[in-house]
């Protein structure tokens, strides 16, 4: 890896990247080649396949709603457990899970995008992502496997791998003492890295009169997204460190254990 952030570039699997190689305030780095994040698996095929097999996963957590995974099933590499974690499970909106949705109805989303609710409704999905129990429950297991050996390397992901896999994300390299400003340097590569991969979507947008500056915030990511969980870390927990302990059952003795593993 070139650089922390550095995009392994497939087709068929955009918005893939290691999430380690990040320096932390006591001047170690997060582990390189043990926690990959990417968009879903459904399109993945012939050499990006072999691709991802020679980065020797073995386990994938799958973060996305029963429909999400219905209608748009993992191609899971071989000899690689699955886990399904369900972040929004317990949601009445659940925005980022209504992606397939707005692809397939470009007219219907430009209404909603002309309305100004989407902005509104993907921060409160973040607020959502601390305050869920489903999500609480999903992603406390998730950082429970990093704790077994026997899973590592994982690839997790959502469907476009931006806003549940990004708070995941941002939320353990904060845990793990990686700074703000490169937790939100790293949140925000989704934009170069994913966007790219939609840009069909785009000329389809436009078609319909949408223009791209009113996509990008739903199609990428923006500060203010992260702002908000972070937001609802503070009001709720405090700390990282008791979100952690008492929103996701991660107890201090995990917590010191996750360092030790994913620091070096």
């Amino acid at each position: 890896m070139s650089s922390p952030g550095a995009p392994i570039t497939l087709a068929t699997l955009p918005n893939l990247r290691d999430a380690g190689g990040w320096p932390t305030a006591d001047g170690r780095r997060v582990r390189t080649g043990v926690l990959f994040r990417s968009t879903a698996l459904d399109r993945l095929d012939g050499a990006d396949a072999d691709a991802v097999a020679a980065l020797g996963i073995r386990c994938v957590v799958d973060f996305r709603t029963e429909t999400e995974r219905i209608n748009q099933p993992d191609r899971t590499p071989a000899g690689a457990r699955e886990l399904v974690e369900d972040v929004l499970a317990d949601s009445q909106v659940a925005a980022p899970a209504q992606m397939q949705a707005f692809f397939r109805d470009p007219a219907g989303a430009v209404a909603f995008l002309a309305s100004g609710r989407a902005d509104d409704a993907m921060r409160a999905a973040y607020r959502e992502f601390i305050t869920l129990p489903s999500a609480r429950a999903g992603l406390g297991a998730f950082y429970r496997l990093l704790l077994d050996d026997a899973d590592l390397p994982v690839l997790y992901h959502c469907t476009t791998g931006k806003d549940r896999t990004g708070w995941a994300t941002a939320a353990l390299l904060t845990l793990l003492g990686v700074s703000e400003e490169d937790v939100y340097r790293e949140y925000l590569l989704t934009n170069e890295q994913l966007l790219p991969a939609l840009e069909p979507l785009f000329e389809r947008f436009a078609a319909h009169g949408a223009p791209r500056e009113l996509l990008v915030p739903v199609l990428g990511v923006d500060r203010s997204y992260l702002d908000e969980a972070f937001a609802a870390v503070l009001s709720g927990f405090g700390t990282i460190e008791a979100y952690f302990a008492d929103g996701l059952g991660i107890t201090p003795a995990e917590q010191a254990s996750l360092r030790d593993r994913l620091l070096e």
